[in-house]
């Protein structure tokens, strides 16, 4: 069967309701000998903070990357250990008590968040709307993104990635970099679709 031939026999399927089988067999493997270390350069590479460190020197890190002076938001699963450090005023937003766009998109305002899983090989954090990540909306209005990430959560590649998924029905966000886009010309303009800041702290062992 050619290629032509085989793209109609699925497309009639397709519109008789019969099922069409999609192959699952690409390389779920994502071989990467160091994650953590390609993950931090992957997130350079877009212009994004990277930190890493021990579970007992992350709290000292979110502290300096949110200073006195700006408004976190949490979503309410997010541990408070992490702010126990952080001297900026610390807000939560959950489902019974929601806070408003104008509240999100504030000048001087930062989100704080953990993440389902990371894909090295792309520097994409995968979040899925899990207790410590909260709402999509979180991410997407605010002008600062902190993303924690635990070593355990990396892998090689997409696939290894979506293979993660609790669920993978979720409505996902896939975030590589800070927000960015470029013009007909090639201007970079940050921010349009989402943060200008990302910072990425890594937790491992190893920190």
């Amino acid at each position: 069967m050619t290629a032509r031939a085989d793209v109609l026999a699925r497309l009639h399927a397709a519109r008789s309701g019969t099922p069409v089988a999609v192959p699952r067999d690409y390389d779920r493997r994502g071989e990467v000998v160091d994650r953590v270390s390609m993950l931090a350069e992957r997130v350079r590479d877009y212009q994004a903070g990277v930190q890493r460190t021990g579970p007992a020197g992350l709290p000292e890190i979110l502290g300096r990357l949110l200073p006195e002076g700006r408004t976190v938001i949490m979503p309410a699963g997010a541990p408070e250990e992490w702010v126990t450090a952080c001297r900026a005023r610390v807000r939560r937003d959950s489902d019974t008590h929601p806070l408003s766009v104008a509240e999100l998109a504030a000048d001087g305002v930062s989100v704080l968040t953990g993440c389902t899983v990371a894909v090295a090989l792309t520097g994409t954090l995968i979040l899925d709307g899990g207790p410590d990540q909260g709402r999509r909306l979180l991410t997407l209005l605010p002008d600062h993104h902190v993303c924690v990430v635990r070593a355990e959560q990396i892998v090689g590649g997409l696939p290894a990635a979506l293979a993660r998924l609790p669920d993978p029905t979720r409505p996902l966000t896939f975030v590589s970099g800070p927000s960015a886009t470029s013009d007909i010309e090639l201007d970079r303009v940050d921010g349009v679709h989402g943060p200008r800041r990302l910072d990425v702290v890594i937790v491992d062992d190893l920190g």
